[in-house]
């Protein structure tokens, strides 16, 4: 099969949704008879230097890369006009609209993302509905059976949804640092245990809780990495003298901070998936789990999907201050739980690594464009009163907070 990748971003960028695009492109690349990325990008240079990091050829987007609205506009618009477009049996996307296009000017789609769309934009149930159980949308690779679930409430067939988790790149990690050696390279001495957070340092991640365990904590060393300025957590922080903030690494310089870690942290708590909305399953779960260090998390639905309690990571009650500091108290305290952890997470680990997340995917296109038909979902009274009840929710929320993504009213329970 010949597939056409549309990614709707300028490359190259550090964004993790750029990462998990690109990184599946290039993995799923040898699965296919030919292949193109359309993206936009700045000039020949960086065409050529995204064309080396996708490992294969650029189809430069008619878009110009601000404003953002109009760039997206314009890559779906035009994409259709591209010769690749024509050539291509599918095109591989995360942009709904590059999807809609797509299929309105006959070609197939295979659409793959992380956001739970029917409930983070309720006024776009019933079109999202239509999109997804059109013939030629021939389904939805969800990063969490929590973004599945979703669809399936909205009535997209269940054969259209499958779950494929993310994964991590294992050339990351072949060249471990011990733990002494790498909390050298970063300037913390040996004896003294660190907690190390990774990822973007904001008001959304469920930091304010880490801060309160550090206050209870003064013997831990808290590493908050991933920092571009003055924001609201680096205030909150700034006079806890066991926090440490660090600005963002690139990839190269990373792993010594994640080495470093006796603990390595996921804050535990609901509030990137029940306030914000904005985290489904953070990437750095994946490379957190190839390190092979001792990870600490919370009993969240996503989370649990993924992470195993007492098996490849401890998972503690979410927004339970108690809770994280009695956690974090036992892993950096028990060296034999902390061993027995780090051993079962690089153990699994080799199930979510970017090679197989393709594997995964690759087959199940196939099994998609080898099916014949499929027996539309209902749109019935149940989808409608839904439709009006989270379409009210979302415009009041709209107006009072500006934020275009609808936290959902509820959660289901970890697994």
């Amino acid at each position: 099969m010949k597939i056409l990748f549309a990614f709707e971003n300028p490359l190259p960028n550090a964004e993790a949704d750029a990462e998990v695009f690109v990184t599946t492109a290039k993995y799923l690349a040898p699965y296919t008879s030919g292949c193109w990325l359309h993206a936009p990008v700045s000039d020949k240079s960086t065409r050529a230097a995204v064309s080396e990091l996708a490992d294969m050829p650029i189809v430069q987007a008619w878009a110009p890369l601000a404003p953002a609205a109009l760039r997206h506009f314009l890559c779906g618009l035009t994409i259709v006009l591209r010769r690749e477009f024509r050539a291509a049996d599918l095109v591989y996307t995360r942009n709904l609209w590059v999807a809609w296009m797509s299929i309105l000017f006959g070609q197939h789609v295979v659409f793959d993302h992380y956001r739970p769309w029917p409930d983070q934009i309720p006024p776009l149930q019933h079109w999202l509905y239509k999109l997804f159980c059109h013939q030629r949308f021939l389904g939805s690779i969800c990063h969490s059976e929590y973004t599945r679930q979703k669809y399936i409430e909205l009535g997209v067939p269940a054969e259209k949804l499958r779950c494929v988790h993310n994964g991590f790149e294992p050339a990351r990690f072949q060249a471990p640092i011990p733990l002494e050696d790498a909390k050298r390279q970063i300037g913390v001495p040996v004896e003294r245990k660190t907690v190390v957070y990774t990822g973007r340092v904001n008001h959304k991640k469920g930091l304010e809780l880490v801060i309160e365990a550090a206050k209870q904590l003064p013997d831990l060393l808290f590493l908050f990495v991933g920092s571009y300025g003055e924001g609201p957590v680096e205030l909150a922080a700034k006079n806890v003298p066991n926090i440490r903030i660090v600005p963002w690494q690139t990839e190269a310089t990373l792993g010594q901070y994640i080495y470093a870690a006796d603990v390595l942290l996921i804050p535990p708590s609901l509030q990137p998936l029940a306030k914000f909305g904005s985290t489904v399953l953070p990437l750095k779960l994946f490379f957190y789990l190839g390190s092979g260090r001792p990870i600490l998390a919370g009993n969240t639905p996503d989370v649990a999907e993924v992470l195993k309690n007492d098996e490849t990571a401890l998972l503690v009650q979410p927004d339970s201050l108690e809770a994280l500091v009695a956690g974090l108290t036992a892993l950096t305290g028990d060296d034999a739980l902390a061993n027995r952890l780090s051993a079962g997470a690089r153990a699994d680990s080799q199930n979510y690594t970017w090679s197989a997340r393709a594997q995964k995917i690759a087959a199940i296109v196939t099994g998609w464009r080898q099916r014949t038909t499929v027996a539309q979902g209902g749109w019935g009274k149940a989808q409608s009163d839904n439709w009006a009840r989270q379409s009210r929710r979302w415009f009041v929320h709209f107006a009072r907070t500006r934020s275009w993504i609808l936290p959902p009213d509820a959660l289901p329970p970890a697994r």
